[in-house]
């Protein structure tokens, strides 16, 4: 039996115990993150509409102050040719 070739396999598949973590080359190699121009600009335009409102008033409010006065109209032929147009649409899927 040869000792020799054992200790040799044993050596290859014993663990090493890990070394201590140099900390002067920790603090040269720090990461750095840098966005790009586009990046920038997706990120002003986010806040932009997060910041806007959802509802137009210069559009709502005429619309609520003609249903409050009784003079808001609509046309039947228009409302009827909206409709099966959004119907039209829905059976094209």
């Amino acid at each position: 039996m040869r000792i020799e070739a054992y200790n040799a396999v044993s050596q290859v598949y014993q663990a090493k115990k890990p070394g201590k973590v140099n900390k002067t080359a920790a603090a040269y190699g720090r990461d750095q993150v840098q966005i790009s121009s586009i990046g920038k600009d997706f990120q002003t335009a986010k806040t932009a509409v997060a910041n806007a409102s959802d509802i137009r008033k210069e559009v709502t409010e005429p619309i609520k102050a003609a249903i409050a006065n009784g003079t808001y109209n609509v046309s039947n032929e228009d409302f009827a040719s909206k409709l099966l147009a959004k119907y039209e649409e829905k059976l094209n899927f």
